[in-house]
């Protein structure tokens, strides 16, 4: 009974997490802090560790995964996703993690992107308690939470958690990423609501080198990341906006002339960091691919 009560309460914070991440792609740990859940605030992040234990609560609420935190915690083999035990005995923090594995209640993976920002991945799963090992292992997706051996997943499981694993974690922290850099608007026509945003490759993901950077991706309204997709508008490595031939000669209403057509000839909006700007080998070879679509 307490678990359900629990599992409800969990539900209503992923339903918040939810609304802010769909804007903004990111999360604040001033949000994280006191976050407004059913009328009430509630915190969501520990002050200053890595894990967040409430005392109100079951079992650990959320675990914070930093690039240079000091524990291991990593990809295993880009399928599970392993969290290393706290410092100390197996028991501390770790306690309440094992009572997440055991009552199945799901828990936050924030993704820190850079200091006070993180991308919340959720639900996520403790499906194994590897205690040789000192590590928890985390299903990223609810159809892996009853794999038989999750130490050892079978091809089809495998192939199974690494789609996930793209999905729930690289994609949502790929946007995040490329939404902060550039302001939370698209650069083709600075339109700044937030669910209209996508990050675009510029080299697909598909590909060996569409790594998910920033450098590779571009942030764009869903009319324009769909025209990009689709050839239909290209970027040059000038940052120069070109719309195709056949749909600047085309008429069909103002969405067609005010959206793409108007388009044409503009410079895109860029990062403020440099190191944040699009790089120009990636956009040469994919405004070598519009160009060839006609």
């Amino acid at each position: 009974m307490e678990s359900a009560i629990e599992l409800h309460l969990r539900n209503l914070i992923f339903d918040q997490l939810s609304e802010i991440v769909a804007d903004r792609g990111v999360v604040t740990r001033a949000e994280l802090e006191s976050l407004d859940v059913g009328g009430q605030k509630r915190r969501v992040i520990d002050q200053s560790r890595g894990i967040w234990n409430p005392k109100d609560l079951l079992a650990t609420l959320s675990i914070v995964s930093s690039p240079d935190g000091p524990y291991a915690d990593a990809h295993l083999s880009d399928s599970l996703f392993s969290y290393d035990y706290r410092k100390g005995s197996t028991e501390g923090d770790n306690a309440k993690m094992r009572r997440a594995f055991e009552l199945d209640l799901p828990i936050i993976l924030l993704r820190k992107i850079q200091a006070g920002m993180y991308v919340p991945v959720f639900p996520v799963y403790v499906v194994e308690d590897d205690l040789a090992n000192r590590k928890f292992l985390l299903a990223l997706d609810e159809g892996l939470r009853f794999v038989a051996d999750p130490l050892h997943l079978k091809p089809i499981e495998r192939a199974y958690a690494e789609r996930m694993t793209r999905q729930r974690l690289h994609q949502p922290e790929f946007r995040g990423r490329v939404l902060v850099a550039y302001d939370q608007r698209c650069a083709v026509c600075m339109l700044r609501h937030g669910q209209l945003l996508d990050a675009a490759h510029i080299i697909g993901d598909d590909k060996p080198h569409g790594d998910p950077i920033v450098q590779n991706g571009l942030s764009m309204c869903k009319i324009h990341h769909a025209a990009y997709d689709a050839n239909l508008l290209g970027i040059a490595p000038t940052y120069e906006v070109h719309i195709n031939n056949a749909l600047m000669d085309e008429k069909d209403g103002p969405m067609l002339q005010h959206g793409l057509q108007e388009m044409h000839g503009r410079s895109i909006s860029l990062p403020v960091r440099h190191v944040d700007h699009p790089s120009k080998d990636r956009l040469a070879e994919r405004f070598s691919e519009f160009l060839n679509a006609g």
